[in-house]
This record gives C-alpha cells, sequence and structure tokens, in this order.
C-alpha cells in the first residue's frame, strides 16, 4: 500500500489482517487514527506528490510551507479533534472531453486535501480486504496495464462475447445514502462516518468529486457488490479450472466477456440482466447508446482504458488477440503536441523538446503493452517532421531540412524522447 512511516504502516497492515480474516467486523475507534499527527504528515506529502495545486481558497504548498507546516497540520488536528472542521467547496474546472463534452473535475483545497487523504490512509485496508479481484482502479499495487492483461487473457482463452459497459456520468450520480450505509457496514465509529458526511455534502446532495482524494476509494466501495456479483457468476458456472465468465472493472469503465460457444449464450444474457439489477439497487444508470453487445468472431472489436481489442490469428495459426492504441486518444496525444508546437514558434527548439518530451513519454509509458508498433511509428514519424518544421521556420526557408539534419542528430544531440519499445502482451 502507500508507503508511510513505521507506525502507520503497522497500523494499516493490522486493519487489512483484521478486516481479511473477518468480513463481518465493524472497526471502531478509528477516528483518534485519523487525527494523528503522523497520518495528517503522510497526507500532506500525498497531497504534495500529487501536484498540490490550490483549491478555492488560492492557498498553495508554497504559501503552506513558508508559513508553517507544522502549524498547518496543527491546525487541522485541533478542528478535526474539536469537531469544527468544516470543508471548503471544490474548486471546479472543466476539462475538454470529444464532441465538445466537458468533464468536471472537483479539486478541493490542500487543507482538504490533507483530511481527505488522512481518513483514506485509515479506511483504505479495511476495504481492500473486501474488493475483488476484478477491480484494478485506484488500488495499492494494481495498475491499468494489469487490467488489460486479464481482458486480453480472456480473449485468447475464448470468451468473445462482450459487454461493453459505460455507466452515465457514475462519479455525479453516486447516492449519498446508499454509499454511507455501504461504509457503516464495516466502520462503527460515529465520528467517522460524521467527517465522511461533512466531505460528501461539502459540493452537494449527490455524486463523490472526480479530483477528490477520496473519490476512488469510495467509487470502489459503491461498486463492489456489482463485482461480488459477478464473482459468484464465475464460481457457480466454473467447471474444474475453467470459467466461462470473466471481467475487469477500472472505476467506472468495465466489460464483462463470456465464453463464445453457444451453449453459453443464455449466460450472457443473464450477466447482462443481473447488472442491471444491481445497478439499479444503486440508482446508477446505463448508457444505452454506448454499451454494447460485442461478437469478436464477427471480426467486431470493443475498447477498454484506451484500447482497441480485436480477435486475430497469430503467427503459428492460433487465435489470439489484438490490443491497439485507440484512434481517438492517438488523435488527442497529436492534438496536444500540435498545441504546443503552434504556442512555441518562436522558441529554441531545444525549448520545444523540453515541454514535449514529458508528454511523449507518460503517453508511450501508458500504451507501450500489446501491438502498438504501428501507431508509435506514426507518432515518432510525426514528431520528427514537427521538429523540422520548427527549425525550418526558424530559417524562414520551406520544407523539411531532410539533408540538413539527420534523424540521429535529433536524438543524440537535441535529446528528442526515443524509448518507444513496446511490451508484447503473452498469454
Amino acid at each position: 500500500m502507500t508507503r508511510a512511516s513505521i507506525g502507520l504502516q503497522d497500523l494499516r497492515r493490522k486493519i487489512y489482517l483484521k478486516a481479511k480474516s473477518d468480513k463481518a467486523w465493524r472497526f471502531w475507534g478509528l477516528y483518534v487514527h485519523v487525527c494523528k499527527m503522523d497520518t495528517l504528515q503522510e497526507a500532506y506529502k500525498m497531497a504534495k506528490r500529487n501536484n498540490g495545486a490550490p483549491g478555492i481558497d488560492g492557498v498553495t504548498v508554497e504559501a503552506i510551507e513558508k508559513k508553517g507546516l507544522e502549524a498547518f497540520l496543527e491546525q487541522i488536528r485541533t478542528e478535526l479533534v474539536s469537531g469544527t472542521y468544516r470543508p471548503m467547496r471544490n474548486r471546479r474546472k472543466a476539462i475538454p472531453k470529444d464532441k465538445g463534452k466537458i468533464r468536471i473535475l472537483g479539486i478541493p483545497c490542500i487543507r482538504d486535501r490533507v483530511v481527505q487523504g488522512a481518513l483514506k490512509l485509515i479506511l483504505e485496508p479495511i476495504f481492500e480486504a473486501d474488493f475483488q479481484d476484478g477491480s484494478y482502479g485506484y488500488r495499492p499495487k494494481r495498475t491499468a496495464h494489469e487490467a488489460v492483461n486479464r481482458v486480453a487473457d480472456a480473449v485468447v482463452r475464448g470468451k468473445t462475447q462482450v459487454i461493453d459497459v459505460d455507466l452515465k456520468a457514475y462519479f455525479d450520480n453516486v447516492r449519498h445514502d446508499i454509499l454511507l450505509r455501504k461504509v457503516a457496514e464495516r466502520v462503527n465509529d460515529d465520528k467517522v462516518m460524521r467527517l465522511l458526511k461533512l466531505i460528501l455534502k461539502a459540493n452537494g446532495k449527490r455524486g463523490v468529486p472526480q479530483g477528490g482524494v477520496i473519490s476512488p476509494l469510495l467509487s470502489n466501495i459503491y461498486l463492489n457488490e456489482v463485482d461480488r456479483m459477478l464473482e459468484r457468476a464465475k464460481e457457480v458456472t466454473r467447471c474444474g479450472r475453467y470459467t466461462y465468465i470473466e471481467y475487469a472493472r477500472f472505476a467506472d469503465d468495465q466489460v464483462i466477456l463470456v465464453d463464445g460457444f453457444r451453449k453459453w449464450n443464455w449466460l450472457l444474457k443473464a450477466a447482462y440482466k443481473r447488472l442491471l439489477e444491481e445497478l439499479e439497487k444503486l440508482d446508477v444508470q446505463v448508457n444505452q447508446e454506448k454499451t454494447r453487445m460485442v461478437d469478436l468472431t464477427r471480426d467486431e472489436t470493443f475498447s477498454f482504458l484506451g484500447f482497441d481489442f480485436r480477435r486475430t490469428k497469430t503467427r503459428r495459426g492460433k487465435w489470439g488477440v489484438r490490443v491497439t492504441p485507440r484512434m481517438k486518444v492517438r488523435t488527442a496525444l497529436l492534438r496536444k503536441l500540435k498545441d504546443v508546437f503552434r504556442r512555441h514558434t518562436s522558441q529554441p527548439v531545444d525549448r520545444v523538446i523540453y515541454l514535449i518530451n514529458p508528454v511523449l513519454r507518460g503517453w508511450v509509458n501508458y500504451f507501450r503493452i500489446g501491438n502498438s508498433s504501428r501507431c508509435f511509428g506514426y507518432i515518432k514519424d510525426w514528431v520528427e517532421k514537427k521538429i523540422r518544421r520548427h527549425l525550418m521556420r526558424a530559417r524562414k526557408r520551406r520544407g523539411f531540412g531532410w539533408n540538413r539534419w539527420s534523424r540521429a542528430w535529433f536524438y543524440r544531440t537535441l535529446g528528442l524522447f526515443n524509448d518507444y519499445r513496446v511490451q508484447h502482451y503473452k498469454a
């Protein structure tokens, strides 16, 4: 789990082991640990590591540390212990999506991020013990790549009927009463429940803000019963070591895969019906326009976590899977890079490379699994051409300067990002 001081690590480990060994145990006496200085210190480190941008109060990490971090944390602790702590409203930030849509992030102030982080540090090990194997989103020691590989492995093993699930404005529609009831099933501490209720109610009567420190944990708690239902479906239909249904979920992005043999058509329909029933209990709606039933044997594709999945023949003639970056995420990357080039037309080329290298590195590191070679080759060539055009414009000339600069010079001398190696999926 999250690296922390030895005392806090030991506490979290003990909580986890108790929660794992006794699924009916309700934890009490947790609030005192939320208020401890070492918990608050670790929560502050988390907030600072995750780009401690200011909230609605405009207070920055630099301002806090200039005035004195110890006094800042002591003030938070005093408010928590006395029961006078009240969270501020989140700063709302619009993030553009495709087709002109936007996603609203709710960014808490640093003070509230510390409190949410402290609460998360204490609650997380309890619910980690309850979460299912198919859940990967924002969990310790779990990655999106593992979720992608789980789905790819299911396709290779013949699970070719797919329910590509899309939830309608999931984070905005989480019901607080249902969420608090689910937390209370494992937490018997009135002060913790009161603090959690204050955090939820600070930004409306419904939903968990995307951008909140504790929001990913709460969103996983809310959907955990859906994961349990799918785990039960796996066990009920299991035949020895063979399973005929698989699933993977990363926050609100979920796929369900069923064996392609026609005798399991009923399982596909039953799984979808049970999914709708469980979501109805949570008052969560499926986006009917985007949720699809996909048959990979008909050369159809589905998307998960930014990747497209397609069933294909391997060189040995066996059925495998092809996992590639989605066209729209490639387009989004090129649009972002193009904006950097456009805004820095008059800047030296080394300045432009300094700005685009982190963007390229982050994008390639995420998409370097699967079958991304062709996509990477396109991006590499595109970036090289943009660098050449930038250099030629500086000399007020047209063309790409093919004879002026070698490819090796871009990478060895200018330091342009050049690690496009792919980690191919292996079944």
